[in-house]
């Protein structure tokens, strides 16, 4: 059974990956080549989906549509996701500096 839920999780998480672009925004961002990208994307990001967030609550407020709410949410959880790629972007680019220097190092010693 657990095996069971455990490919429906991974299937669910493959098919959200793929085919959600901020997902698939956030994994170019998290890469070796989109990391020194991460910081002026997620500049840009948060505060646009925030603004989006806002604009749904306002319209929510005077009596608009409740499916709307989905859309606060989906906002909401689209600028933390961009918000914690900048917070996470130092550290990754500190330990990959850190990696390349290790190895610049070994092969220093070995040669």
């Amino acid at each position: 059974m657990l095996t069971v839920f455990f490919r429906l999780a991974a299937a669910i998480h493959g098919y959200l990956a793929f085919y959600m672009p901020t997902n698939r925004a956030v994994g170019w961002l998290r890469s070796p080549r989109g990391l020194k990208w991460a910081i002026p994307v997620a500049l840009v990001a948060t505060p646009t989906y925030l603004f989006a967030m806002s604009v749904c609550v306002v319209i929510i407020e005077r009596g608009g549509p409740g499916y709307l709410n989905v859309l606060v949410m989906l906002f909401a959880w689209n600028a933390l996701k961009f918000a914690s790629m900048a917070v996470l972007s130092l550290p990754l680019m500190a330990g990959g500096a850190l990696a390349r220097l290790r190895r610049r190092e070994g092969a220093f010693v070995a040669g």
